[in-house]
């Protein structure tokens, strides 16, 4: 079984040129930070309301700590099932139809944490990777944790300090950078609301914004959008959650926007190559590869030769395995979903770079899917698949499973899709079966989708 790569295993100090950097950026101490202004969205982005106004910011490390004094989770593994015990008198305060609760407006669930790596060094060591920038698993992990907290503040209880409902991730939706580096010596700020509602579920919209080196403005590095969906205290049921009330033009805009992100993902959904056979233009793209490798030499289906400066995509894979432990678990005992996208991004990022042969630079997340919870104990098994390559892009799409030694069963948890850029341009990866022919279309799915607004910005990336 092949070892789990990636930046997560590697230290390094910040050299002299970052420690002058990071004298630069603490000036502004926290009060300051509130201040400072939002640079305008570019390449495409776009700002996203103002709501700071009246929200005090909450720091990265009380994130966590908020979420299990809303659930009332323990810190204490051993007390976990006492706690989740108590959870059961919280089903009287559940609501039978979704028209029992009050509504609620987008301000009303606005967020912002600051994460202060220019004004408190001491937070460098978990962010830092091995080129001197922000590891983007780390963030991947912050947003999971903002975007529960986030519906929590939604629906939050007037009656009961602990929340009825377990919030979990259900979707990754989107993740689109701006920014090629993120800096690990200067304060990056986190703000999102929910966007969109519907019975039991919720779109979460994130945005990341990074102090520059040359000025005291935030500028955007990412935005991100997270759809959530809401249980019963036990996290066995569906469970009703507040209407979301959209206030003017630019917040009906937004909400209207989630409701075409739903029917957006239900379309994609429906024409999944797993339900649906290909196109008639794919089908041609499948039979032109197929043609191109074929020997010349011969008359045989069967013969195939690999073209110049290409790799098959059997030999452009990476394995991993992640034994889940105590440490890993969420507020509600289960492996933390961040902490499984960190490790499928940090595979994924592994899978680029050998692939490539140069570091590279993450530009989109999208369309990760958590199928089932991974329980304390399991043994996690990740696969990076190299699927589809154009240039220097990369698309990886990464597929974990739990294994249970007792029964030997294998069940599928998430498949992650990751697009990466290079710094050279790679080689051509080229499917032989039919199997892995249907992988390619996916990729090329995955990828024309997400380098819609990003492709023709070379420089909208971020480190890993």
């Amino acid at each position: 079984m092949g070892r789990l790569w990636g930046a997560a295993a590697w230290r390094t100090k910040i050299p002299p040129r970052g420690r002058m950097l990071a004298l630069r950026c603490t000036v502004g101490k926290t009060p300051s930070l509130l201040a400072r202004p939002l640079t305008s969205m570019t390449n495409g982005f776009q700002s996203p309301p103002d709501m700071s106004e009246g929200h005090l910011s909450i720091h990265v490390n009380n994130v966590r700590s908020r979420l299990r004094a809303i659930v009332g989770a323990s810190t204490n593994w051993s007390d976990h099932v006492q706690a989740m015990h108590e959870r059961k008198d919280l089903h009287s305060l559940l609501a039978k139809q979704q028209e029992d609760l009050p509504p609620r407006r987008m301000n009303d669930s606005y967020i912002e944490v600051i994460l202060p790596l220019g004004s408190q060094p001491e937070l460098r060591e978990k962010y830092l990777n091995v080129h001197n920038s922000v590891r983007f698993g780390r963030i991947l992990e912050d947003l999971d944790s903002l975007g529960v907290l986030i519906c929590y503040t939604h629906t939050k209880h007037e009656a009961s300090q602990r929340s009825p409902l377990s919030i979990v991730t259900a979707l990754v939706d989107k993740i689109d950078l701006c920014k090629k580096v993120i800096y690990p010596d200067c304060d990056i700020k986190f703000t999102g609301n929910v966007s969109w509602v519907g019975k039991t579920s919720m779109e979460v919209k994130m945005h990341m914004l990074q102090v520059g080196l040359h000025d005291d403005t935030y500028s955007p590095v990412l935005d991100a959008t997270f759809v959530m969906v809401a249980r019963d205290p036990e996290n066995k049921r569906s469970a009703f959650v507040n209407p979301l009330i959209p206030e003017g033009p630019e917040e009906e805009e937004i909400f209207r926007k989630g409701e075409l992100n739903k029917m957006r993902r239900v379309d994609f959904s429906t024409a999944s190559l797993l339900k649906m056979a290909p196109t008639a233009e794919e089908r041609t793209i499948v039979h032109n590869i197929f043609l191109n490798t074929l020997d010349t030499r011969t008359v045989s289906f069967r013969s195939r030769v690999l073209p110049p400066n290409s790799v098959w995509m059997e030999d452009a894979k990476l394995k991993g395995l992640v034994i889940c432990h105590p440490q890993e678990r969420n507020i509600f005992n289960r492996i933390f979903g961040g902490f499984l996208m960190r490790k499928a991004f940090e595979l994924g990022w592994a899978t680029a770079s050998s692939y490539g042969g140069s570091r590279p630079y993450i530009v989109a997340v999208d369309d990760i899917m958590f199928q089932r919870p991974v329980e304390i104990g399991s043994l996690l098994l990740l696969s990076a698949q190299v699927c589809y390559t154009e240039k220097k892009y990369i698309q990886i799409r990464v597929h974990s499973e739990v294994y249970d030694s007792d029964t030997r069963e294998h069940k599928t948890t998430n498949v992650f899709h990751f697009t990466f850029m290079s710094e050279i341009e790679v080689p051509q990866i080229v499917p032989k079966t039919y199997g892995e022919s249907m992988l390619y279309l996916d990729g090329k799915r995955h990828f024309s989708a997400t380098t819609k607004q990003t492709r023709e910005v070379e420089k909208t990336t971020a480190a890993p």
